[in-house]
Parts: C-alpha cells; structure tokens; sequence
C-alpha cells in the first residue's frame, strides 16, 4: 500500500529551524516540493492556509510510514486534537496539490478561522 502523503507550508517545512519541523523531519520521509491552490495568511510568527481556486501556496509532501502517529502528533501540535476546546484554529483535510509528478492527495492543515485583519502572503511562500 501507499504511504500517505502530508503537504506542509508553514513552520513544519524543511529549512525552518523549529523543533516540530525537524521531528517531522525524522518521522516521515520528505518526497519533494509541491503547491496548493489558495491563499497564505500571515496569523502570527505561523502562517494559515485557505483553500480557493485561484493562487498557489508553496510547500512540501512528506510520506507518512506511519500516519496514525505522525497525524495524531500533528494534531496536537495544531491543537486540532478532539481534546482541544472548539472551535479549532486548524482542521486537517485531505486535499489535491501539485507534486512534481503531477497532482496527489495529501493531507494538510487548513485555517479554520476568518481571515479578515490578517495579512496576506502575496508570493504563496511562508519561506521567502
């Protein structure tokens, strides 16, 4: 069977020096850069991403060989886990982005919340 895929834009990508990204890191097995379609929205020192159909958000895919563990540490990390109180900031989805082999399913972490006040990350790029 095929490993699922997680697609990343924010502080959990390759080259961001933070303590989850380099355990994702070690937990998965990074496959290559990828894009979605949507915006990327400044929230705090992390971006969040919302779906649409028109812009595209830079990112990376990561197979999970083993995804109930890796997701269920991603969601506590997003604080998405059902024991966190509603409603979430995060909401995990699965959702089509373009790998460099063509489009894949992956899932992601999608801002559940309004983006009104927030700044838009113009490039798609949390990294640039």
């Amino acid at each position: 069977m095929k490993e699922p895929l997680l697609f990343v834009y924010g502080t959990l990508r390759p080259g961001c020096d933070e303590p989850m990204a380099r355990w994702l890191g070690d937990a998965a097995r990074p496959v290559g850069p990828a894009v979605a379609q949507g915006a990327l929205y400044r929230v705090a020192a992390y971006p969040g991403f919302v779906p649409g159909v028109t812009g595209g958000v830079t990112g990376d895919l990561f197979a999970l060989p083993d995804p109930e563990a890796v997701l269920a540490a991603l969601d506590d990390y997003e604080e998405c886990a059902a024991h966190f109180p509603q409603p979430h900031e995060y909401r995990r989805e699965r959702l089509i982005v373009l790998g460099e082999h063509g489009p894949v399913e992956a899932w992601t972490y999608i801002y559940n919340r309004d983006v009104v006040g927030l700044e838009r990350i113009e490039s798609g790029d949390f990294l640039s």
